[in-house]
C-alpha cells in the first residue's frame, strides 16, 4: 500500500556504485509517498504523485514466483572540479565551486538519462520487436511514450552545454530552464501509463522467451545489473528530482546574481508541473484498479467506488486466519478483496460489502492481543503470527462487518492506520475513538467478514 503524502524528492547526495535505483522496478514497498513516488516504490517490491499518505503499495503481482532483484549498480558519479581541471579552483570561492558542481550535476544527469533511455530502446525494445518476442502492441503498452522523451532531454543537454564557457564554468542556467520546463508536461502520458505497463511486463515475464531474453540482458554488463523496469522508471525518478536539483543551484547562487530570479521562477514551474502530473497519475492508478474489481453480486457495487478518483493506499494484508487479502482504501470507501487471475489478468474479487470510510471504526491491536483463529485473550504470545494486527469494523442495519488485518511489519501497519485516519479526516468527520471497534471482543464474531 502507499501513502499519498507530499511528494518527497530524492537526496542530492551523489550515490556510489552499489546504490539502488528508486523505481517502479520492483513492485511493492511501504512508504508515505505521492502517486509518482509511490509507483516508484510499489512497482518496485508499486506510484503516487499526490499529497496524501499510503501504506506500502502493492502493485499487480507478477504471474508466478518473484525472484529477489539483484543488487543494482549505478554509474560512478562525476564532479565538475574533476572534469574541468583548468586551474579555476583557486580563482573561485568555495560557494561558486558548489554552484558549478550543482549545474554540472544537472547536465550530467541529463546525459545519463539520455543514455539509459536510448539503451532501453535499442537493447530491449528493438530486439524484442525484431525477434517477435513480444508484439508491437505489447511493446507500445510497456514502453509507452518513452521515444518522445529522449529528444526533450537532448534539447536541454544541448542548451546547457552551449551555455558552458570554454573554461567549463556556467554563468546562467535559469533562463534556459524557464524556457525548457514546459515540455515536461509530455511526462503526463508516460507516468499515467506506468501501473498498466508494469502489470503487463510482469505478466509477459511468464513467457519463457521474454524471461530468457530479460535474464540475459540482466546478466550482461550493459545493464549494470538493472532490470528492464528500472530503465523504464528512470524518467519518473528524474522528474521528481528536478525540484531538488534546481534548489541546490539556487542555494549556491548569490543574492545579487541575475540568475536567482529565473531560478525561483523555474522552481515554481517544476513544482507545479510535478503536482499536476502527480494528480493525473494518481487518478490513472485509481481507474486502473477500479476496472479490475470483480463483483460477485450486483449489490456489492457502490457509488463511493465509482466516484473515487483517489486511491489512498492498497496492498496485501492477512486476516487472523492467515488468509491473504488485497485491501484498497479509496478516498471514501474501504474495499476488501482477494486477488485472483481471470483471463490471464490479475483481478480483485470482492466478498463483502465495501465499507464507507465515514462509518468505518478502527483499532490498533497490541502485539499478542489476538490469538490466531480469532480470540482476544490479552497478551497471548510473542509469536510472529500475533504481531502487527489492526482491526476495522462497520455496523449497518444491526449487522456487524469486522476484519482483523495483519500487516507485514510494524511500519506497514502504522502506514495503514495513518492512511485510514487521514482518509477520515479528509471527509471532515470526527476521527472514531479507536476503542469503539473493541465493542466486539471476538474477531470471529462475524465469520462472514473473514475470508
Amino acid at each position: 500500500g502507499v501513502c499519498v503524502c507530499d511528494l518527497q524528492e530524492p537526496s542530492s547526495k551523489r550515490v556510489k556504485p552499489l546504490s539502488r535505483v528508486t523505481s517502479l522496478a520492483s513492485l511493492i514497498p511501504p512508504v508515505k509517498t505521492a502517486p509518482l513516488k509511490r509507483i516508484g516504490q510499489t512497482l518496485q517490491r508499486s506510484i503516487s504523485f499526490r499529497s496524501y499518505c499510503r501504506p506500502e503499495n502493492m502493485a499487480p503481482r507478477p504471474w508466478g514466483r518473484q525472484i529477489a532483484p539483484p543488487i543494482t549498480k549505478r554509474r560512478d558519479s562525476k564532479l565538475w572540479s574533476e572534469t574541468f581541471d583548468l586551474g579555476l579552483g583557486h580563482m573561485l570561492s568555495s560557494e561558486e565551486i558548489k554552484r558549478q558542481e550543482a549545474i554540472f550535476e544537472l547536465s550530467q544527469g541529463e546525459q545519463d538519462l539520455i543514455e539509459d533511455l536510448t539503451l532501453a530502446k535499442k537493447a530491449y525494445r528493438d530486439p524484442m520487436l525484431k525477434l517477435s518476442i513480444m508484439s508491437e502492441h505489447e511493446l507500445n503498452q510497456i514502453f509507452g511514450t518513452l521515444d518522445s522523451l529522449i529528444p526533450l532531454h537532448e534539447d536541454l543537454l544541448s542548451r546547457l552545454r552551449e551555455a558552458r564557457k570554454p573554461d567549463g564554468s556556467t554563468d546562467h542556467v535559469g533562463h534556459i530552464l524557464v524556457d525548457w520546463l514546459p515540455c515536461l508536461e509530455t511526462y503526463n502520458g508516460y507516468c499515467s501509463n506506468q501501473v498498466a505497463a508494469k502489470a503487463l511486463l510482469d505478466h509477459k515475464k511468464q513467457d519463457h522467451r521474454v524471461h530468457d531474453f530479460l535474464q540475459r540482458c540482466l546478466e550482461s554488463p550493459f545493464s549494470r545489473k538493472l532490470d528492464l523496469w528500472s530503465f523504464l522508471d528512470i524518467p519518473r525518478s528524474r522528474l521528481v528530482k528536478y525540484p531538488l536539483l534546481l534548489r541546490e543551484i539556487l542555494k549556491h547562487t548569490p543574492n545579487e546574481h541575475p540568475d536567482r530570479q529565473h531560478l525561483h521562477q523555474a522552481i515554481n514551474m517544476i513544482q507545479s508541473i510535478v503536482a499536476d502530473i502527480n494528480t493525473q497519475t494518481g487518478e490513472s492508478e485509481c481507474r486502473y484498479y477500479k476496472e479490475r474489481l470483480l463483483y460477485l453480486e450486483s449489490g456489492q457495487r457502490d457509488l463511493l467506488i465509482d466516484s473515487s478518483r483517489i486511491l489512498s493506499c492498497h496492498g496485501e494484508l492477512k486476516n487472523n486466519r492467515g488468509v491473504k487479502l488485497h485491501v484498497f482504501l479509496f478516498q471514501d470507501v474501504l474495499v476488501v478483496t482477494r486477488a485472483i487471475t481471470q483471463n490471464e489478468q490479475l483481478c480483485y474479487q470482492l466478498h463483502q460489502q465495501p465499507i464507507p470510510v465515514r462509518d468505518l471504526e478502527w483499532e490498533d491491536l497490541q502485539d499478542g492481543e489476538i490469538r490466531l483463529g480469532g480470540s482476544i485473550r490479552g497478551a497471548f504470545s510473542n509469536s510472529e503470527r500475533t504481531k502487527n494486527f489492526f482491526r476495522v469494523a462497520f455496523r449497518s442495519g444491526g449487522q456487524l462487518q469486522m476484519h482483523c488485518f495483519q500487516a507485514r511489519d510494524a511500519f506497514n501497519k502504522q502506514q495503514w492506520l495513518n492512511c485510514i485516519r487521514q482518509a477520515k479526516e479528509a471527509l471532515g468527520s470526527t476521527e472514531s475513538d479507536p476503542q469503539t471497534a473493541a465493542r466486539c471482543s471476538d474477531c470471529s464474531a462475524d465469520a462472514s467478514a473473514e475470508y
